[in-house]
């Protein structure tokens, strides 16, 4: 739904940039298909292949046969996995061993946008790589070499952070301009650091973080906030001396966690 570095798919001039920055031949000019919508056209057809990462759809959408029914027929299931047998594998053609949270190895950044070194504690199992390893090894075989040409996940990490600030002008709050161009040993070494942020003063990778919206600008057009009223309501089920518990399935809206 939006384009790598928070671009937005419906504008053009962050289109451009990522094409632009990337030199893409060609690019995507809407939003994909949400979970749901995705799984309807596997069932009618229109989506003949699926390649499924970090996530076991079967348990976690809503619906289950209906998902089971479009995987079944579905030409081309490929599922990147970290265990041998779970409830979506089952339908996968093809099945691609996948590294765990305690083997991988680069950043995380977690929802106050600190940004921390993450190193495995395990060597990856059997013949099991990395989702990016995986990646660069199909899009070699489909004749992207250059592009993905990648040894370390610090490469990939100085690429990303050249796209959070190129064309940016200060327009996107995403802009980690001060970690360019970290050599191995400086992106080893990285310390827990939150965006936005700026050059420290003893130079890279000394960064300061900063207060986002602190200039009360913010990432809308118009550059206010923008607020939402609601008003309660109460859940239609209610407890009462014969039925005191409510079932709570998980298949809420955006449920994904299994």
């Amino acid at each position: 739904h939006m384009l790598a570095a928070h671009c937005d798919l419906e504008n053009p001039d962050h289109i451009n940039a990522v094409q632009t920055y990337w030199n893409a031949p060609v690019m995507p000019t809407k939003t994909g298909l949400k979970a749901v919508d995705l799984f309807d056209a596997i069932a009618t057809g229109t989506v003949k292949f699926v390649w499924i990462m970090g996530t076991n759809p079967v348990v976690s959408m809503p619906n289950r046969k209906y998902v089971e029914h479009a995987l079944s027929q579905c030409e081309m299931v490929v599922v990147s996995d970290i265990v041998e047998k779970n409830d979506t594998l089952k339908f996968a053609h093809v099945a691609l061993p996948a590294t765990g949270w305690s083997e991988k190895d680069g950043t995380v950044t977690n929802s106050e946008r600190r940004i921390s070194r993450q190193r495995g504690l395990l060597l990856p199992p059997g013949s099991a790589k990395h989702d990016w390893q995986i990646m660069c090894a199909v899009a070699k075989k489909m004749g992207f070499e250059k592009a993905f040409d990648f040894s370390h996940p610090s490469q990939i990490f100085n690429e990303y952070v050249g796209l959070t600030s190129y064309k940016n002008h200060q327009a996107r709050l995403l802009d980690l301009s001060p970690l360019q161009n970290l050599s191995v040993a400086q992106y080893n070494s990285l310390q827990p650091v939150q965006w936005p942020m700026r050059k420290g003063q003893t130079g890279e990778p000394d960064v300061v973080s900063l207060r986002p919206f602190a200039n009360r600008k913010f990432s809308t057009p118009n550059q206010k906030a923008k607020l939402i009223p609601v008003s309660y309501t109460a859940p239609l089920q209610q407890t009462n001396d014969a039925f005191p518990f409510i079932l709570n399935s998980g298949r809420a809206r955006d449920q994904w966690h299994t």
